[in-house]
Parts: structure tokens; C-alpha cells; sequence
């Protein structure tokens, strides 16, 4: 069984929006609306789990009944302290119908415009592999500081990636991966891939999507809020084309 996990308990502080960025209405839907449409219309996709704060679980709800395979959802966890935590919160109420070798796809609300055939590729690469992460690779020249204010040295930029999402990883494997880091490493993770790496799992790249993009800024909504604008407008025209 291959089943998504959607991260929506973020608070999205960065944006200065009055609900968490994952809540924003673009074209009269929230922006988890737009990332759970891939989900629950991909055949590769067996079972939706959301980690979402009780008091958004319910709007999440009325979102979810408007899917066309609504049943593949199987329920609701709480978000943890950190993204690791809810990851793990998630991770643990699955753990009643996952199988060791099932997958688990997590993915974040806020990322609304995966492919179908981005989480594609990540499902099938996965099939000789403990994981997979999607990366872009890095157009800026990139340099490392020791304190955050003077540069120290020039990094190679083919030897560094941008993580993207959804990041696939073996059930059983990926759990334990983040069992062995409680109590306290587990706070100090920072990707949902680094526990993986940690514990020695088999992790494969594959290329990115720069489409796939989160968004974390007020830049980053702008941009969805233009592309859902023109893709209205284009619907629209297709209809009128076919009157």
C-alpha cells in the first residue's frame, strides 16, 4: 500500500497571512485543496493521511468530500513540536495498516503544484530503493560560512541539491529511522530525508520539478495566485470553444 502523508500543521509565519499559508482561498479553494487534488486522483496512491491541527480538521473535511475518490482517506494526526515530530505523530497512527515494505509519500500542503507524473517518477524510483528525494540542482554560486557572516569557503555546486517533496521511503525502515533519534536528536532534524540518511538507508535522487515550488513567501503566493489565473482563463476559453 502506497500512502501519502500531508503535512498541514505549519502556522506559515513568514507569510504574514491571518490563517497558515496551507488554509489560503485561491480561486475560492485553500491551497491544501490544490496538493490534495494530485493525491487522491493518482492511481499509484492507495490511502491520504493528514497531519492538521484539530481545529483545521474539520474545513480540511469539507475539502476532502469534494474529491473524487474521497475514500482513500484514512485519517487525521496531530501536528509534533518540530516537522520531524509531526512526521512521527503521522507515522505512528499509520502504523495500524501499513506494512513494512509499504511506501509513505510525504509531502507538504503548501507545495500545490506537483505533477502527476513527478510523483510518478518518485513511486517508481522507489521500487529498487529504501527512498527517494527529488532535487534541482543549484544555478547560484554557492559559498559556506562557519558563523553566517564571513565566508569561509566556495562549495562545488554539482556536489549540492535542492530538496524537493514528496519524499518516498519504505514504512518499516523509515519508522525505525526515526524511533532510534528519540528523545532528543530527533528535535534537531532538519528534512524529512536526514533521518533516513542517518540511520544508512538507501536513498535515491531523481530530477526535481522547478513547477514543484513551496510556497513560504508573499513572492511565492503571488506566483500561484497568477498561474491559477491564467489556468482559469484558459479554462474558460475552452469551454467557450466548445459552446
Amino acid at each position: 500500500m502506497n500512502t501519502a502523508l500531508i503535512l498541514a500543521g505549519g502556522i506559515g509565519t513568514r507569510l504574514g497571512a491571518d490563517v497558515p499559508k496551507q488554509y489560503i482561498e485561491v480561486n475560492n479553494r485553500p491551497i491544501i485543496a490544490y496538493c490534495m487534488d494530485t493525491f487522491f486522483d493518482s492511481d499509484s496512491v492507495d490511502a491520504v493521511w493528514i497531519v492538521a491541527d484539530v481545529s483545521w480538521q474539520e474545513y480540511i473535511h469539507e475539502q476532502i468530500e469534494q474529491q473524487a475518490n474521497k475514500q482513500k482517506f484514512y485519517g487525521f494526526s496531530e501536528p509534533g513540536k518540530n516537522r520531524q515530530l509531526s512526521i512521527w505523530n503521522g507515522l505512528n497512527d499509520m502504523q495500524e495498516y501499513a506494512g513494512e515494505e509499504d511506501l509513505v509519500i510525504i509531502h507538504d500542503a503548501a507545495r500545490p503544484c506537483l505533477s502527476k507524473e513527478l510523483l510518478a517518477s518518485c513511486i517508481g524510483a522507489a521500487d529498487a530503493h529504501d527512498g527517494v528525494l527529488p532535487v534541482l540542482p543549484m544555478k547560484d554560486t554557492v559559498y559556506y560560512s562557519n558563523d553566517g557572516k564571513k565566508i569561509s569557503r566556495l562549495l562545488s555546486r554539482s556536489n549540492v541539491l535542492a530538496g524537493q517533496a514528496p519524499e518516498v521511503f519504505r514504512f518499516g525502515r523509515y519508522m525505525e529511522a526515526n524511533r532510534i533519534l528519540f528523545p532528543e536528536e530527533i528535535l534537531k532534524i532538519n528534512g524529512s530525508t536526514e533521518p533516513a540518511v542517518l540511520a544508512g538507508m538507501d536513498i535515491v535522487t531523481i530530477p526535481g520539478d522547478e513547477k514543484n515550488y513551496k510556497i513560504t513567501t508573499q513572492e511565492d503566493l503571488n506566483r500561484f495566485c497568477e498561474e491559477m489565473r491564467i489556468q482559469g482563463l484558459r479554462h474558460m476559453h475552452c469551454m467557450q470553444s466548445m459552446i
